[in-house]
């Protein structure tokens, strides 16, 4: 690829600014279009920044020089020009859709004001704008409902509980992070949020939210029980976002279908992060994200042979905090089929957890709780997916040492 080919990159969030940072680094110019009035920043950290552990400058990413602040409306895939709201087009000899995604919206009633935006003091929790406009809403005693027990909404709930909310966590499957999670850990996150005092519902429905005078009053559930609320969080997961890439008559599935160069059904646009479907996988993770992004930025700065070929991605959760702080790493399959060998270590008392599972004597999943000196080692036995020893004591050494993380 030639110096002066025209990369533009579609979206400033992590993917999009660490492809943008590498390819200044090897040469290649690009320019990077973000929609948020912000500097770039990791939304990995938003609930840091909600729980006010960190300000919004803390959690800044470097941004690159060529950073416009735009809406991009539309892509001409023959002319090969993205067009901005503000009516201006930008030129690309390689385009790259880093869009990221958007938050689910549950479909409940009341949930929209008739101009379809959402009522006061109901938050969705994706963007810096939904962080500062939720730390603003929140003070000590306001009473707050989050919807979803997955890893936003664990996160988002313990958050608003460190800034003196009064939280219910409405759940609609059998326990938290389930996804992530086998039962027993779950157990653990639950025991640590009650201890801050949120109010846990689990394979509880919410049906309605209602309001008066356009802002949130109270929750309902499916079975009639009403909750007050102040403040309603959306934390119901998120989906690829593809708009862009759907009406330009890109493959999209599941997400924007991506080849292992990273290559959409448009040879001359890639794709990388939350809204890339690659593999028949929607990651929707950071670590995918980043992966994805430094083989992009080798492959358009000339090194043919770079290839993505998935992520053995491992979900980590920090809740920090003088007095409570809480860690949690799972990766892989956490929960055990028929015929495989399970290593649990617990220690009620410290609140700590550990599990491994072996499946023809390869790790394949495991899930920490508590102390995580072990993960690093559990992390690279499991991507590196060797045969374990047959006499299996280096598995226990790897679950009791400390270290390697």
């Amino acid at each position: 690829m030639t110096s002066n080919t025209r990369v533009v990159v579609i979206g400033a969030g992590l993917a999009g600014v660490r492809l943008a940072r590498r390819l200044g680094e090897l040469g290649t110019p690009v320019t990077l279009i973000g929609e948020e009035e912000h500097r770039p920043y990791n939304r990995v950290l938003l609930a840091e920044v909600l729980a006010g552990r960190y300000s919004p400058e803390v959690i800044a990413l470097p941004a690159p020089p060529e950073l416009i602040r735009a809406r991009v409306t539309g892509i001409d895939r023959d002319e090969r020009t993205v067009a901005c709201a503000d009516g201006s087009k930008i030129a690309y000899d390689t385009l790259v859709l880093a869009t990221g995604s958007n938050p689910v919206l549950p479909p409940l009633r009341g949930l929209f004001t008739p101009d379809h935006v959402l009522p006061e003091g109901v938050h969705a929790f994706r963007t810096m704008d939904d962080c500062l406009g939720l730390s603003k809403a929140v003070r000590p005693g306001v009473k707050a409902v989050v919807i979803g027990g997955g890893l936003l909404g664990v996160s988002a709930a313990r958050a608003l509980a460190r800034r003196g909310a009064q939280v219910v966590l409405a759940q609609q499957g059998e326990r938290l992070m389930e996804r992530q999670l086998d039962p027993n850990a779950s157990k653990l996150v639950q025991r640590h949020l009650r201890d801050l005092g949120v109010e846990i519902h689990t394979e509880c429905r919410v049906r309605d939210v209602r309001c008066v005078g356009g802002a949130v009053r109270s929750v309902e559930m499916h079975d009639g029980y009403a909750l007050d609320a102040d403040l309603v969080v959306l934390a119901c997961g998120v989906h690829p976002r593809v708009g862009l890439a759907q009406i330009a008559g890109l493959e999209v599935r599941k997400g924007i279908v991506v080849d292992d160069e990273l290559r959409t059904s448009d040879p001359h646009i890639r794709a990388i992060g939350d809204c890339v479907q690659h593999d028949g996988e929607v990651y929707g993770l950071a670590a995918p994200a980043l992966e994805q992004a430094e083989v992009l930025a080798e492959l358009l700065s000339g090194r043919a042979s770079a290839r993505y070929t998935g992520t053995r991605a491992l979900t980590r959760l920090t809740l920090a905090g003088h007095d409570s702080p809480f860690d949690l790493a799972a990766f892989g399959e956490t929960e055990a089929r028929p015929g495989d060998d399970v290593v649990q270590l617990a220690d009620a008392t410290r609140g700590t957890y550990r599990k491994v599972v072996v499946r023809d004597d390869r790790l394949v999943g495991g899930v920490l709780v508590g102390e995580l000196g072990t993960v690093g080692a559990l992390a690279r036995a499991w991507e590196g997916a060797e045969p374990l020893p047959a006499d299996g004591a280096p598995l226990l050494h790897l679950l009791t040492t400390d270290g390697g993380s």
